[in-house]
């Protein structure tokens, strides 16, 4: 079984650090092999090409833009009238990924819009994320980059988040039909809106393109006190065979570096 590859999500580790460049050499220096990042808009990407070839890291996946986060979007994908703006905002991630070589766009879903009950626009939201996620899926098909989708959990995190659970995304999935867009799994929110996590990893484990991992309730490193037996997960998807590179979305207890004894844990595990 050959050893999990950890990456290291730069909008929420190395923060003690304002640049993302820095973040980017902390990362490495710590002996990750990849990084990722929600958004890397405003940043130099000369400056962040030029990183990438000093330090030999994989920019593992980065993010569709938010929208217009002052009137509360986070991510157009599912939003209905915004379709221009969504196509827009993937040529931009487009843009970045090819700069950069990431082979992973996570395409944003978005928020059900101010004023909205889902119950009343669902329906829509859910046609309106299919036929983008099919467009989505014919650019970055031509440029050899996976979509991925993701359920962020409604009861914590994001009250309005659209897509919330595994098996609404599988189900989406199903319907955009299209081998290049796969599921994001984020044992996070995964656990905080279904559990049942052994069963829904191999269930849904043909479907996965990319995981992140935090503990649950606080979102900190995965030894800290929290429900999820992370040594536990980590041989379980071992012995699945997973190939990809799991995300360290998680928000330090204290300093990044401080945090990261259980990541240098597993990689002496495995020698």
């Amino acid at each position: 079984m050959p050893p999990l590859k950890f990456c290291a999500n730069v909008s929420w580790l190395f923060t003690e650090l304002p640049e993302v460049r820095e973040r980017l050499r902390a990362a490495a220096c710590a002996g990750f092999q990849a990084v990722e990042a929600a958004w890397l808009d405003g940043c130099d990407l000369r400056e962040l090409q030029k990183v990438r070839e000093e330090t030999g890291l994989q920019v593992a996946l980065i993010n569709t833009p938010p929208g217009d986060v002052q009137n509360g979007e986070l991510g157009l994908g599912a939003v209905p009238g915004r379709e221009q703006d969504f196509r827009q905002g993937l040529a931009q991630a487009v843009q970045y990924a090819k700069a950069l070589d990431c082979k992973r766009i996570h395409v944003m879903a978005g928020r059900v819009p101010v004023g909205a009950q889902l119950s009343d626009i669902g329906v829509e939201m859910e046609t309106t994320f299919v036929q983008n996620l099919k467009h989505a899926a014919d650019i970055l098909s031509k440029e050899c980059i996976m979509g991925l989708i993701e359920p962020i959990n409604t009861r914590i995190t994001d009250p309005r988040y659209f897509l919330d659970s595994p098996h609404q995304a599988a189900a989406i999935l199903q319907k955009v039909d299209h081998p290049n867009i796969k599921l994001q799994m984020d044992i996070f929110h995964w656990q905080i809106m279904d559990g049942n996590l052994t069963q829904n990893i191999r269930r849904y484990f043909p479907l996965i393109g990319h995981i992140q991992i935090a503990q649950v309730p606080d979102r900190h490193e995965p030894d800290s006190p929290g429900e999820i037996n992370f040594p536990y997960i980590f041989k379980l998807l071992e012995e699945l065979g997973y190939q990809g590179f799991v995300g360290c979305e998680y928000k330090p207890l204290g300093s990044t570096e401080g945090g990261l004894g259980w990541v240098q844990k597993y990689r002496d595990s495995k020698h």
